[in-house]
């Protein structure tokens, strides 16, 4: 059960609060094989937001890239089993940002981490540091490339960190 404080909960039932989904995802560089962390959220501009490290539960600040990055995250399933989660992510491929991440770095099985910060619509800050949501690898990822008077887009299906207890070792 998620821990919400008391004026958050009040703020919520008032319909006060905007929520913004943050995505972090820790592809590799294809040359050199280091981490190349990139993060994107749900609304315009870029923004520098703080966000609870799922590992440690400390607050991280992290820069997220905005203005159509992410289009939709399906509905994350909170749960208290040990079931794999599989949640499939939306992107635009037109943003230069999302364009270096899918194609350029090597996304093969990247740490993908889905934060849920909460706005307050009138001062335009967050009420607290965005709580991790999602922890998972990315599984596959599909490029659409549209013909003309079509959509496209890039869908990442990630699968939650529940799969590494499915692994055996021979």
């Amino acid at each position: 059960m998620r821990e919400i404080d008391a004026e958050t909960q009040e703020l919520l039932e008032n319909r006060v609060l905007v929520a913004r989904d943050f995505l972090w995802i820790v592809p590799k560089d294809r040359v050199t094989g280091e981490s190349q962390p990139v993060g994107f959220w749900s609304d315009v501009g870029d923004i520098e937001a703080e966000v609870l490290f799922p590992d440690t539960n400390e607050a991280e600040e992290r820069l997220f890239r905005g203005a159509g990055t992410v289009i939709q995250i399906d509905d994350i399933p909170l749960v208290s089993n040990i079931t794999i989660q599989a949640v499939n992510i939306r992107m635009s491929q037109l943003h230069d940002a999302v364009q270096q991440a899918l194609r350029e770095y090597d996304m093969r099985q990247a740490r993908v981490e889905i934060y849920r910060g909460l706005f307050n619509p009138i001062t335009r800050d967050m009420v607290a540091p965005a709580k991790s949501r999602f922890q998972g690898f990315v599984d596959f990822v599909n490029i659409t490339t549209p013909s003309e008077n079509e959509e496209g887009g890039a869908t990442l299906t990630c699968k939650s960190h529940t799969q590494e207890m499915t692994r055996s070792n021979p």
